[in-house]
């Protein structure tokens, strides 16, 4: 078995002190096919952005930004 190298945080990367419900492109990133979210292990970020992710992606979906589920 390979070791991996860690995956870097996007939001700690790219200086995004905001993790932005309105931007629907940057929050499917972090999303499967069936609209779930991505673990931490998966997408890569650090714990406080999963957590602003999380927030995001559910304002999202309540604004009907996102979708809850595919068919």
């Amino acid at each position: 078995m390979q070791l991996q190298e860690k995956k870097q945080c996007f939001f700690c990367t790219t200086n995004r002190d905001v993790v932005d419900y309105k931007d629907a492109e940057t929050l499917r990133r972090f999303m499967s096919v069936q609209a779930k979210i991505y673990p931490r292990r998966k997408s890569g970020l650090c714990a406080y952005h999963q957590r602003r992710l999380a927030t995001a992606i559910k304002r999202a979906r309540y604004l009907a930004l996102i979708p809850f589920t595919t068919r």
